[in-house]
């Protein structure tokens, strides 16, 4: 079938319509799709606002098996999370995405119109933003990234926000470091960047951001200054990371970030607000408890 051509919209969320009544499906996809915690999420939210005949699932799809599934979609869904590799494969698939996605070409929310158009967000820019500002980090006068990602695209676009100052970013190779600077020019942040080898030296910014792999990491944690700003470490599993353990600052971690993106695909997809923060959060914690003991 065609594919729908897109447009930007200027809001910064694209659904927030009415609360939708009766039985709705969700799912997130992705590849590897089996460890998301999405699920968990997704469900204590709906059993906390009583949507006792929606269901939430996971499927695992590919690049190549992403225009298939949409298109084979009957009616009754409301929405789709998406991780990686779909965050930018699902965009010329879409019939309207939000400035927030277009900024780093990556969306990880669909929302689906009862007209039957698709409606294209992230919400892991906000997450990571409201992620902060739960732990009290409203404004910074300078940041470190580590990682230049997919990922780390999304953290220059939530310092946007809240950075006053130059954002440092920690890469392997000149590729890297090139794309960073696009992305700060794209987004209007001030970045410089420098070799993953001196990545000790950002550890004493007020802000650390961390979007590397798990383990990528581990070799800092000696490096940690007794004076620590926050840390911002991405990862959800394994927790604590080295990293995250040997800090002596507040830390924000993954799951933080994971509930707050999620919340938001909650509001959007439900048209319900606001959605169950705490309840959403315990899901979570269990999931990774049971994880551990397993």
């Amino acid at each position: 079938m065609p594919e729908p051509a897109h447009e930007q919209t200027e809001q910064q969320g694209t659904g927030g319509g009415a609360a939708r009544s009766g039985a709705w499906r969700a799912a997130v996809l992705g590849s590897p799709i089996a460890h998301s915690l999405s699920p968990d999420l997704h469900r204590a939210a709906y059993a906390a606002l009583g949507l006792r005949e929606w269901t939430y699932e996971r499927y695992e799809v590919d690049e190549d098996g992403i225009g298939g599934f949409l298109s084979g979609l009957g009616t009754g869904w409301a929405g789709l999370s998406l991780t990686m590799p779909l965050k930018r494969a699902v965009i010329p698939l879409l019939h309207e995405i939000s400035a927030t996605a277009a900024s780093v070409e990556a969306v990880n929310t669909v929302v689906f119109t009862p007209e039957g158009r698709r409606l294209g967000d992230n919400t892991d820019i906000p997450g990571m933003v409201a992620a902060l500002r739960e732990r009290g980090v409203e404004r910074v006068d300078g940041a470190a990234v580590l990682g230049a990602g997919a990922t780390a695209s999304s953290a220059l676009a939530a310092l946007a926000q809240i950075c006053d100052g130059e954002v440092t970013a920690y890469v392997r190779s000149e590729q890297r470091a090139r794309e960073m600077h696009g992305w700060g020019e794209r987004l209007g942040v001030r970045v410089r960047t420098a070799d993953w080898t001196r990545a000790a030296e950002g550890l004493r910014a007020p802000l650390v951001i961390s979007t590397t792999p798990a383990g990528a990491t581990d070799g800092l944690a000696q490096a940690v200054p007794e004076r620590a700003g926050t840390l911002f470490d991405v990862l959800y599993d394994p927790w604590p990371t080295a990293l995250a353990r040997a800090w002596h600052g507040p830390v924000v971690g993954g799951l933080d970030l994971l509930v707050h993106q999620a919340v938001l695909q909650v509001e959007q997809m439900t048209g319900r607000r606001p959605a169950p923060l705490a309840a959403m959060r315990a899901a979570g914690e269990a999931a990774l408890r049971a994880r551990t003991a397993g």
